[in-house]
């Protein structure tokens, strides 16, 4: 658990300092250093909007008991799988053109006169960022915080987000080794293996409450090959999702999760190559 809070607030933290990055320095090279203190106030009421997000959950959680908060619990961790997804679908579409669709932003944004829009682009990037953040770890962390360990992770979140701001400046170096072409692409992965991950964790949760079949259970014992409590099994049960004892439904699930994100990237590569046949056509001619 710790190395997955670790792992998701530095991924989530890097992208949020990336946007930032991004509209100060807009800001800084076009001359309107007056915006600057728009786009910290943007800063600070997306991190007060994905708070107050946090806050809502662990009233909601508060508030239900027995097997209601046991079912939120694995409702919020599958919500962090297929959010987690399409992060990581959104990114390899958006990627690209991220630069230029928030500089075309904020440029709207000054020319209107009215500084108001750059907090509020700002307040929308910080809060969906944080708010996604809140969700991964309060789905992760729920049962955690309930048995105390509110330490552990509360010191994983600190060093995530240290990592984080050691790697921005890192990757803002222009390094060869590692672009952030590289840094996307090798997180991108990790993510996926850890949202599967998470469904494995969500769908076992679900089963032991009675709410889905197991079929048979298990469908087969290979920790006498590599147990999944400890050692590289126990990191592979934490970032991939593997399990010594799966049940029927947990394998089902597991593969039928890899098929559509297979697909939905090759879906998305197709449609991305139909987009430069076009824009190709549409340059010659011009």
């Amino acid at each position: 658990m710790f190395d997955q809070i670790l792992f998701i607030v530095w991924r989530e933290s890097v992208e949020a300092i990336l946007v930032i990055g991004i509209m100060h320095a807009w800001l800084v090279q076009s001359g309107t250093r007056a915006g600057l203190r728009y786009l910290w106030g943007g800063v600070v009421a997306g991190l007060v909007l994905a708070s107050l997000m946090g806050a809502a959950l662990m009233g909601a959680n508060t508030w239900l008991t027995g097997t209601a908060q046991e079912v939120f619990q694995a409702v919020l961790v599958l919500t962090a799988c297929l959010l987690i997804t399409q992060m990581v679908l959104w990114m390899r579409t958006k990627g690209r053109t991220l630069k230029a669709e928030l500089e075309s932003g904020l440029a709207s944004a000054v020319s209107s006169g009215s500084y108001w829009g750059v907090a509020t682009l700002v307040a929308i990037a910080v809060a969906r960022e944080g708010a996604e953040t809140v969700v991964f770890l309060y789905g992760m962390g729920a049962a955690s915080l309930q048995s105390g360990g509110i330490a552990s992770f509360a010191l994983a979140a600190g060093l995530g987000f240290a990592l984080a701001v050691a790697t921005f400046m890192a990757l803002q170096l222009g390094s060869r080794l590692f672009s952030w072409k590289l840094f996307f692409r090798v997180t991108e992965i990790l993510l996926l293996l850890l949202a599967a991950s998470l469904l494995m964790s969500g769908l076992e949760q679900l089963i032991g409450l009675g709410y889905l079949p197991a079929v048979l259970d298990p469908l087969w014992d290979s920790s006498w090959l590599l147990d999944d409590g400890s050692g590289l099994g126990g990191l592979l049960a934490t970032f991939a999702g593997y399990r010594a004892w799966p049940a029927t439904t947990m394998v089902v699930g597991y593969l039928g999760y890899w098929v559509i994100v297979a697909s939905l990237m090759k879906r998305q590569r197709k449609r991305e190559r139909v987009d430069q046949r076009r824009q190709l056509t549409a340059r010659a001619r011009s």
